[in-house]
């Protein structure tokens, strides 16, 4: 049948274009499923400014559009469907776009992971226009202004302390009183003379014309709400990981897919990068490397089955 493959590729981010580049250079014949955002989550964000290689900086949908044009050098077929199904029972693995089924020997999940919402439609509005969920991608772009950090646990604190580098000052605004993250984390932020806590607080709307100029707050209590003027706004309330078709690929109680074996999962030839697995770092070139390493284990695993 046409469709069938030594390697297919779920996922078109850092993680899936730099294992399309190592698997199709390693002589394989692979394909790429681009999913439900070609490109990744790099693709929405504008400057990237620590991808090594840059001395001024990448567009990070170019970035990505440079890491596809490689990979197809190379050979790799890109398919632009979502895959909808997957059957890892055995060989050859089987996934699906819809009713149409491709086949592979081995299988890298690169699926990635999506920042979890407010869900008001003044975020998505101004989202990368002074709304993000990356300080490390994009505090700097911060310099000498005002932001807020959203959330309760430590990422929040690491995000709001880490912002203090760059901003002037920085709100960190949580729905309660109480703190999920640890004391010690909970205690850096008081003490950081940049940082002031916004308790009792939730975003009712996302405020700006061409760009963020401030948040309206709802007192979660009270219910009266008020507006707070900055620049930019960070969400800090967690990540989900893309991973809920691979019901037999085994995972961890956040949903991020687990590794058995160098980048292998719990099924044979079922490779797994990028964050859909690495919930710590969501970085760019951790992604790409993670992608380099799959496919490489990918390769020798096939090698081994001959």
């Amino acid at each position: 049948m046409d469709n069938q493959y030594d390697v297919i590729i779920i996922g078109s981010g850092p993680a899936g274009d730099t294992a399309a580049i190592y698997a199709s250079r390693a002589n394989l014949k692979v394909v790429c499923f681009e999913g439900w955002q070609p490109g990744g989550q790099l693709t929405i964000t504008t400057t990237v400014e620590n991808f090594p290689g840059f001395e001024k900086g990448i567009d990070g949908k170019q970035l990505m559009q440079e890491m596809k044009k490689q990979a197809t050098v190379f050979g790799t077929e890109y398919v632009s469907k979502d895959i909808t199904k997957v059957d890892f029972s055995g060989q050859p693995l089987k996934v699906y776009a819809g009713e149409e089924e491709y086949q592979a020997k081995a299988v890298i999940i690169a699926t990635g992971a999506k920042p979890r919402k407010l869900g008001l439609e003044s975020e998505e509005t101004f989202w990368a226009k002074g709304v993000s969920s990356c300080a490390t991608c994009d505090g700097f772009f911060f310099r000498e202004k005002t932001v807020a950090v959203i959330g309760g646990g430590d990422s929040a604190m690491e995000e709001a302390n880490f912002l203090t580098k760059f901003a002037t000052k920085v709100y960190l605004i949580h729905r309660r009183e109480e703190f999920k993250a640890s004391e010690i984390m909970l205690d850096r932020v008081k003490a950081n003379k940049k940082i002031e806590i916004l308790t009792n607080k939730g975003v009712d709307e996302v405020l700006g014309d061409q760009k963020v100029t401030g948040l309206r707050l709802k007192d979660t209590q009270s219910g009266e709400t008020s507006e707070l003027t900055l620049d930019g706004m960070f969400l800090a309330i967690g990540h989900i990981p893309v991973t809920d078709i691979f019901e037999s690929v085994e995972k961890d109680d956040l949903g991020y897919i687990v590794h058995k074996e160098n980048t292998m999962t719990n099924m044979a030839g079922v490779f797994a990068a990028g964050d859909c697995v690495d919930h710590r770092y969501r970085q760019a070139i951790t992604a790409a490397g993670m992608g380099c390493q799959a496919a490489i284990d990918a390769s020798r695993w096939l090698e081994d089955q001959s």
